[in-house]
């Protein structure tokens, strides 16, 4: 699952029953925007048995990096790695106010995922996982930086298969292959076993 404000306030208990283990939470965009829902929803789902994960709402022309991932660090980002939760996220896609690239240059892109990685890394001990599309991340960043080493992936193609990965990674750790469907949010579909999922959420990496 994959839910925001938009969603409010969500019935955990009746997603863990039709099959849910586990969700991602959107706290923060840019560094003035609070999910007025995220303790709702992200101690509830971890209440119902749900692995829980936040993610930021990047938006690169408003400020740097490392000033995003410090607003969501401090604003639900900074979740350890105690079992129940899974690597924090930072979400790279279209801008829905502008530019698709939101004006920056592939160059000044890719060192703006970097500053933001880093920070969350250094202030966590854990390297977010980056959600992303394979043609905003060819056409942002210009194939010209690899994560894969240290950045897990979580891919959005709405199709029957995931088709190509952005660059340099090699295998999708997630995979949202759908906007709506059963489950509350988007739908997403985690690239192993529940086992090497609980993992995750116990491990400081995200790779």
């Amino acid at each position: 699952m994959d839910v925001s404000g938009h969603q409010g306030v969500v019935n955990w208990a009746g997603a863990y029953r039709s099959g849910a283990r586990f969700t991602f939470i959107k706290a923060t965009e840019g560094t003035t925007f609070r999910n007025p829902y995220f303790t709702q929803q992200y101690t509830g789902a971890a209440n119902a048995g749900l692995l829980r994960s936040a993610y930021h709402f990047a938006l690169p022309n408003r400020s740097g990096g490392a000033v995003q991932a410090g607003f969501f660090v401090a604003n639900g980002g900074g979740g350890a790695a105690d079992g129940a939760t899974l690597p924090p996220v930072v979400d790279m896609e279209y801008n829905p106010y502008g530019a698709a690239c939101y004006g920056l240059s592939k160059a000044a892109m890719v060192q703006w995922v970097k500053d933001f990685a880093d920070t969350v890394h250094a202030r966590t001990g854990r390297w977010p996982t980056i959600y992303t599309s394979t043609k905003w991340w060819s056409l942002c960043t210009g194939d010209r930086a690899d994560f894969s080493g240290t950045d897990a992936l979580w891919v959005a193609r709405y199709a029957p298969a995931v088709g190509q990965l952005p660059y340099a990674w090699t295998r999708y750790t997630f995979w949202q292959y759908a906007s709506t469907g059963p489950l509350t949010g988007a739908q997403n579909v985690f690239n192993g076993t529940y086992a090497a999922l609980q993992a995750m959420a116990g491990s400081a990496s995200a790779a």
